[in-house]
């Protein structure tokens, strides 16, 4: 479970992370209450589940309860890459010097929590990346020993993290990891990291993840469940059963991804990483799944406007490769999907009548997942 921006923030504020004051408003009135109370310099923010919300108009200023009205009144009910902001975030601006980055998240190669922090904070840590590797830290910390301030000293050394704020931010790195395993997180981001101009390190923005598995131990986490936005694609699949989540993906070599079983859709997702692409979702049509089914999962997947293709591995166990064959081609007639954006890998049970029906309808298979994620990001690279 991801949160919003405003629950990140109450969460790191109880934490005794630094944060800017603000307050969260569901309509204008709302809007102009809040700035009449607190009338100073503000940043008011749309709460969407998405990236990019500044590029999209998400993010104006105001400085009373006139101003504040324009702003509000457009961003409510903006669409945001298909999701609709139903709430804003009015904080006061923060006067930045410089902008750093920090965040802790699962890793699972090492099986623990890594820390992730660089100076160069207030963009995408992929590009930092790409362009600086040497400016970014990582340090997976042993659980069993847990975080100690050397290991903050030690980050912010090989971060380059200034030294006038290097005590500043080894406090909020234990302050970080407490509120890591408090909250059973996945992932927990701060970006950015901002060092003001009388010295002070705030946390500027906030993104948490949730182990959905853990919630039943904080009833009050699991209770922002329901009062998060959904994806209207996530909506229209949960209605008929179909496990389907919307992917926000990077870069535009966009797949869409079906599969049966969540290990193989998991694999086929990487696959299509590997392969210089970017899963759009993670679509299980699950075991025994029949022609309905199938065709259900199409077009939901192939209603997203960002899927350049279309990738379905199968592996047949109690699925059957005639009936996905069946929902396949049902799936395309009478739709604005081609054939010629879709790739399939279709082994197992009945595989060989499943081909056969795909091919008396003109579509070819792949043999294996490798060859079909290369083969899907090649027709969405065209």
């Amino acid at each position: 479970m991801r949160l919003l921006e405003y629950q990140g923030k109450e969460l790191f504020a109880a934490a005794g992370i630094p944060v800017p004051p603000g307050k969260v408003a569901h309509s204008v009135d709302e809007a102009v209450a809040i700035m009449r109370a607190n009338p100073a310099p503000s940043v008011v923010k749309a709460q969407v589940l998405v990236g990019g919300r500044g590029k999209a108009g998400g993010i104006k200023f105001a400085s009373n309860e006139r101003d504040v009205v324009e702003p509000a009144k457009a961003i409510l009910g903006m669409n945001i890459k298909g999701e609709i902001a139903k709430r804003i975030w009015i904080e006061q601006r923060v006067d930045i010097v410089k902008e750093l980055y920090l965040s802790i998240a699962v890793d699972r190669k090492s099986k623990r929590p890594i820390v992730i922090a660089s100076a160069m904070g207030g963009m995408d840590i992929e590009e930092v990346a790409a362009r600086d590797p040497g400016a970014i830290a990582k340090y997976a910390i042993d659980p069993a020993m847990g975080y100690w301030p050397f290991v903050g000293r030690r980050v912010a050394a090989q971060a380059r993290i200034p030294k006038e704020v290097t005590a500043q931010f080894v406090d909020i790195l234990g302050k970080l990891y407490a509120l890591f395993f408090n909250v059973g997180a996945m992932l927990v981001e701060i970006n950015p990291l901002a060092i003001t101009k009388d010295g002070r390190l705030i946390a500027s923005d906030a993104k948490v993840d949730l182990d959905d598995n853990g919630l039943f131990r904080r009833k009050e986490l699991e209770a922002w469940k329901t009062d998060l936005p959904a994806n209207p694609l996530e909506e229209r699949a949960h209605t008929i059963g179909l496990n389907y989540v919307y992917l926000e993906g990077r870069g535009n070599e966009h797949v869409g991804v079906i599969g049966n079983g969540a290990g193989l859709v998991m694999g086929t997702m990487d696959a299509v990483r590997a392969a210089g692409g970017e899963a759009t979702d993670f679509c299980d049509i699950g075991g025994g799944a029949k022609a309905g089914v199938v065709k259900n999962a199409v077009e939901i997947v192939t209603s997203d406007p960002r899927v350049k293709s279309l990738f379905i591995n199968i592996f047949g166990g109690i699925t059957r490769g005639d009936e996905v064959a069946s929902g396949l081609v049902e799936a395309l007639r009478g739709g604005s999907w081609s054939k010629d954006k879709l790739v399939i890998r279709l082994t197992g049970t009945n595989e060989k009548e499943g081909r056969a029906v795909l091919s008396a309808d003109g579509i070819a298979s792949v043999e294996t997942m490798n060859e079909g994620a290369a083969r899907a990001v090649e027709v969405a690279k065209r």
